[in-house]
């Protein structure tokens, strides 16, 4: 019988219940999938704990990214058919084994691509994609800070960055996961936890500082991102990892260099399918050709969602993480 997690109430991990469920056929424009792997991300501790308002009420089944196999096509569904391999990112629902989503949201994987890569990196390469290529669009010479460097998004960014002739400047809160982003292409590794990490960057860049700061971690690392940017740079605040910055100041914009800030979603980049499958391309082009390699250090059983998100809030994982059906 199908299964997936379940929220009955807001809270902590300890709120995740692994249910049966039942899953109907697929209605116009929809199809009905078997999951094959799921992404784990940060962004689906927000709903659980309801920092973020879930799309619909309680009961709620967390998750946005995964891949499967289509079951079954819906009513007017001519794109895709039963057997084809596919995945999402953007899909509310996503921790069963199971589901019906709308087929506008879902494409289809190349053959060089695995399930549990998909799973890995829909969500995260999808974002990393519109950070690169439409929030600052990066050019060689650029200089970026990058703060959770070893984690999911960040391994991507740091890697695309490179590729594309950017000097990354990357925070982590490890050794070991410091190794992890240089070996993933960031130039430069500040551990927080030992360095004031703004002072840090402007003596790597011998005062210059940098174009853009990719900051997902929002409360813990505010104010001190705005101190790490050239005049006239980007702050891209696409997280909250440490809690939502609620104390944000437009004058210090000012102060500080006349500065940008923006705080960008995927859902916003992907709002049309074309801008969804352009985005999605670009990922598969990147991690086909081995310019963007995603790397799995995690793998939980669906059954075990809650002890993967106290993992992932204890900052014990690195890299992407996947729930098995």
């Amino acid at each position: 019988m199908p299964a997936a997690i379940r929220v009955h109430q807001l809270g902590g991990p300890e709120v995740l219940r692994f249910e049966d469920i039942t899953v109907g056929t697929p209605g116009p424009g929809e199809v009905k999938l078997r999951h094959t792997a799921i992404g784990l991300n940060f962004v689906d501790t927000y709903f659980r704990s309801g920092l973020y308002k879930a799309p619909y009420g309680l009961p709620f089944i967390p998750g946005s990214e995964a891949a499967g196999v289509v079951l079954e096509v819906g009513e007017g569904v001519s794109e895709f058919a039963p057997g084809d391999r596919v995945a999402y990112g953007t899909a509310f629902g996503a921790y069963s084994t199971e589901r019906l989503v709308s087929a506008a949201q879902i494409l289809k994987l190349p053959k060089t691509i695995s399930d549990e890569t998909a799973a890995a990196m829909m969500l995260k390469g999808m974002t990393a994609r519109y950070l690169l290529r439409q929030t600052h669009p990066v050019k060689a010479g650029d200089t970026l800070l990058v703060h959770a460097a070893a984690g999911g998004v960040g391994l991507i960014l740091c890697q695309w960055a490179a590729h594309l002739g950017a000097t990354v400047i990357g925070t982590v809160g490890s050794a070991e996961k410091g190794e992890l982003a240089r070996a993933n292409g960031a130039t430069y590794v500040i551990n927080y936890r030992e360095e004031d990490f703004a002072a840090r960057v402007k003596e790597i860049t011998e005062g210059g500082l940098c174009d853009v700061v990719y900051d997902g971690v929002g409360q813990a690392t505010y104010p001190a991102s705005l101190d790490c940017l050239r005049p006239r740079g980007l702050f891209a605040s696409f997280g909250n990892a440490s809690g939502a910055i609620e104390n944000f100041s437009l004058l210090s914009l000012s102060q500080k260099g006349s500065l940008y800030a923006t705080r960008p979603t995927l859902a916003t980049h992907v709002a049309t399918r074309q801008a969804l499958l352009a985005n999605a391309n670009d990922l598969f082009d990147a991690v086909g050709s081995g310019v963007v390699k995603i790397t799995i250090e995690q793998r939980y059983k669906l059954a075990d969602a809650a002890q993967a998100h106290r993992d992932l809030e204890g900052r014990r994982t690195t890299g992407s993480t996947v729930l098995l059906p």
